[in-house]
């Protein structure tokens, strides 16, 4: 059976999370349906990463095996058609090896959290982006940061319920970067890594909110970090600004 790789993008707010439920939406389940209607059978397809609900894609990248030999692009086209209208795109679609596996072949992932500071509520931008109504310092943020770099055991940024064997994670960028608005100020959060643990980015950001608040010194998430215990996290951020943005493979089956 020929494999696809397969290029998401998806508006996360409709959903209760990439993976399919038994009765509430997910992309995945968007998704195989719109596979069924391609070749009428039970589809599975796996995912580089599992988003929660409420958090959204501009790169996320899965795989499906079919039966019937498709032009890539006729493929993306197809899908796309059947998955209307769910705010879920297919941007590329692409043959891969059998063996090619969406998660376990990649090598990194990249997430992009996006903060807005301003007093007004969001209006057109509302569910893409956290607002905070008061100022942050921007230096205080990236230096909080910086000590989460580098190799470390994250069982503080992540959640209880997280399944992963080990909480010890390398962590290769934590770059935070902001651009004035007309009524505010907007900061990125750019993060980088192999993988991630359950709600890590998350709890980051909102670790780091209180420092760019000045509720925390920067070396408080240093000592949070080194406590290893969830207590003593700051705020998890709310989902609506989490966006998987990039999953890297050795070769980039889209190139």
């Amino acid at each position: 059976m020929p494999r696809y790789a397969l290029l998401v993008e998806y508006h996360g707010a409709p959903f209760a999370g990439w993976q399919r439920q038994k009765d509430q939406p997910s992309v995945q389940g968007a998704i195989e349906t719109a596979l069924a209607k391609l070749e009428p059978r039970e589809h599975t397809i796996a995912a580089a990463g599992r988003t929660d609900a409420g958090v959204h894609a501009t790169g996320q990248v899965a795989h499906c095996d079919l039966q019937k030999d498709w032009d890539p692009f006729r493929l993306s086209e197809a899908l796309n058609y059947h998955l209307k209208p769910h705010p879920v795109a297919i941007l590329k679609a692409a043959f891969v090896d059998e063996d090619w596996h969406a998660r376990f072949s990649a090598v990194e992932r990249q997430y992009l959290f996006k903060l807005i500071s301003r007093r007004a509520p969001l209006t057109s931008e509302a569910g893409q982006m956290w607002r905070v109504n008061h100022p942050l310092d921007l230096a205080a943020m990236q230096a909080g940061a910086d000590y989460l770099l580098g190799e470390h055991d994250f069982t503080t940024f992540r959640s209880t319920i997280c399944q992963a064997k080990s909480p010890v994670k390398t962590l290769d960028e934590l770059r935070i970067a902001s651009k004035p608005r007309p009524h505010g100020v907007e900061f990125h959060f750019h993060v980088r890594a192999r993988s991630f643990l359950h709600n890590q980015v998350r709890s980051f950001v909102g670790t780091l909110e209180r420092v760019g608040a000045g509720a925390w010194a920067p070396e408080d998430v240093k000592t949070a970090l080194e406590a290893r215990d969830r207590s003593a996290c700051g705020p998890v951020s709310p989902p609506q600004g989490l966006y998987l943005a990039n999953v890297r493979y050795p070769d980039d089956p889209f190139s």
